[in-house]
């Protein structure tokens, strides 16, 4: 939790270093936030000496009686977990380089097409379209560390009780605003099913169904939004093989022999 300077016998908090010329401080003993508060001081007055920038306090949400201590110091919240929070400060007198939480939530849109040409379509309990009658595609939340053709796969799957296999993301959209200030990503992808009896969520869930694509389609909901139109248009396009969108490669980075996907159009491609 703490340790002692030999050189000026005075207390700190246990920092590691990072790659930014930062420090991150991960408490996690119970401290006296009057003790803490001294050893914040002394430590960012040490921090300051050797040319550190920016502080990265992550407290569990044991240590809640700490951020007050912290707030008063000059440190503000960055950003929230369910099981700590981050806040950060700023040692130089110039305008601070910390970068900003995430800023974008990530979602999915699920055309599943079976070899009639029939699309999965729901209607949904829940949210703007309850009520309304309008079949729409799956969507959901990727999760984190999620992959997004995993996680339309899953909420598939969730939903509808299809099994599914990623074939092609055929696009996506950004929007602003739209989740508590935060922007969002929507990928339409379309799968390829491998089971064809409904299960449908009840909880989720009004109702479940293969449709024809042209039906879908010809809903006065999707003819009068221009976005929904063209998205719709974009999978008759596929349907009628007019449409090639971006598979999955899995590669490794330069920074890990961990293998991730990208996302490209390598249709007619001899890489």
């Amino acid at each position: 939790m703490a340790s002692s300077s030999s050189v000026e016998h005075i207390e700190l908090l246990n920092a590691t270093h990072d790659a930014y010329d930062g420090v991150i401080v991960d408490m996690k003993d119970p401290m006296d936030s009057n003790v803490f508060a001294t050893l914040l001081k002394a430590s960012i007055s040490q921090w300051r000496q050797q040319g550190k920038k920016g502080v990265w306090l992550k407290l569990p949400i044991e240590l809640a009686n700490l951020v007050e201590a912290a707030v008063q110091e000059g440190f503000w919240y960055h950003h929230a977990e369910t099981t700590h929070l981050m806040l950060v400060y700023w040692i130089p007198k110039t305008p601070h380089t910390i970068p900003a939480n995430a800023s974008h939530r990530v979602g999915i849109s699920a055309f599943v097409m079976n070899d009639k040409g029939e699309i999965l379509v729901v209607q949904e309990n829940n949210g703007k379209f309850k009520g309304t009658g309008v079949w729409k595609f799956p969507t959901g939340v990727v999760n984190e560390g999620e992959d997004i053709c995993a996680g339309a796969i899953r909420e598939v799957k969730e939903e509808t009780g299809i099994d599914t296999e990623f074939v092609e993301l055929l696009a996506f959209r950004q929007s602003h605003n739209s989740f508590f200030g935060k922007s969002d990503l929507m990928f339409v992808c379309m799968l390829r099913p491998l089971s064809f009896k409904i299960q449908k969520q009840s909880s989720e869930l009004a109702a479940a169904l293969w449709m024809s694509a042209d039906e879908y389609a010809a809903q006065p909901f999707v003819q009068k939004r221009e976005q929904f139109k063209y998205i719709a248009d974009i999978c008759l396009a596929k349907k009628d093989s007019n449409y090639n969108g971006f598979s999955t490669v899995a590669l490794t980075s330069g920074f890990s022999s961990k293998k991730n996907y990208l996302y490209c159009n390598n249709h007619n491609q001899k890489l």
